[in-house]
This record gives structure tokens, C-alpha cells and sequence, in this order.
């Protein structure tokens, strides 16, 4: 019942970010905070439990969903880090 709620008609999604916001707030940097972290522990459990499988098929996977991680990992420290740098430049 729950996932009938979600994709009834007439509720309206959010669209989604092109580009990060000029100002972030207290709130939005403890949230991009806890995502660092969430997605930094992911990749080294994927990375972990990979070097503890035998099963290749599986290990591939966890590799790949390490990876995936660590790419958001960068993406959002790029997105902070671009901010922090034009902040610089503005003052």
C-alpha cells in the first residue's frame, strides 16, 4: 500500500539539481556531511567483504558497487571543495 501512495497521480516531484546551490546551509552541510561518510563506509565494506569472497561473479559486483561509491565519494568532496575555493575568491 505504501508504494501505491507513492506513485499515485497528482503528486509532484521534485526536480532534480543540475547544478549544486550557491549557498549551502548549516543543514545542507551536515547532510552532505553524513552522505560523505555513509558513502566512504560503503566503499570500504564493498572493498572489504571483495577481498574476502570467492565467488568471482560476486566480488566483481562488490568491486563495482565500491566503486560507485567512491565516485560520489568524489563528486560530492569536488562539489564542497568548488565551493570552498569560490567562497576564497569572494571575499
Amino acid at each position: 500500500m505504501h508504494n501505491q501512495q507513492m506513485n499515485q497521480p497528482g503528486q509532484h516531484q521534485q526536480p532534480i539539481m543540475q547544478q549544486p546551490p550557491h549557498i549551502i546551509t548549516t543543514k545542507d552541510f551536515a547532510y552532505i556531511n553524513d552522505m560523505l561518510s555513509w558513502n566512504l563506509l560503503a566503499t570500504k565494506k564493498a572493498h572489504f567483504f571483495a577481498t574476502q569472497c570467492q565467488d568471482p561473479q560476486l566480488k566483481q559486483a562488490l568491486n563495482a558497487c565500491g566503486q560507485m561509491h567512491q565516485r560520489h565519494y568524489e563528486k560530492l568532496l569536488f562539489h564542497l571543495q568548488e565551493k570552498q575555493h569560490s567562497n576564497t575568491l569572494m571575499q
